[in-house]
């Protein structure tokens, strides 16, 4: 399952309540490893982002009933897709 709708404002939702920063300076091989062993953890949660159809408030109202693991989790899924958004986009 990925993320779907609008991956900036779901990315200004999580800077928005202060959980990109502390991403940023944490091992990332090990949250992706944690990540691949809670996949129904990991599933819930973008489930609960995309029922949120792109409305920012209901998104920061979401994310602030999470845990930090479900948070660490959003962030790096995000960071993934802008990636692998981007390298679409310079190959074509």
């Amino acid at each position: 399952m990925f993320l779907q709708g609008n991956l900036q404002l779901v990315f200004d939702a999580l800077y928005t309540i202060g959980a990109i920063d502390p991403v940023l300076s944490m091992d990332w091989n090990s949250i992706t490893k944690e990540m691949a062993h809670n996949m129904e953890s990991v599933q819930k949660t973008f489930k609960t982002i995309n029922s949120c159809s792109n409305d920012f408030n209901q998104i920061v109202n979401e994310m602030k009933k999470m845990d930090q693991k479900s948070l660490h989790y959003l962030a790096m899924e995000v960071a993934r897709e802008f990636c692998e958004y981007q390298d679409r986009s310079i190959l074509h």
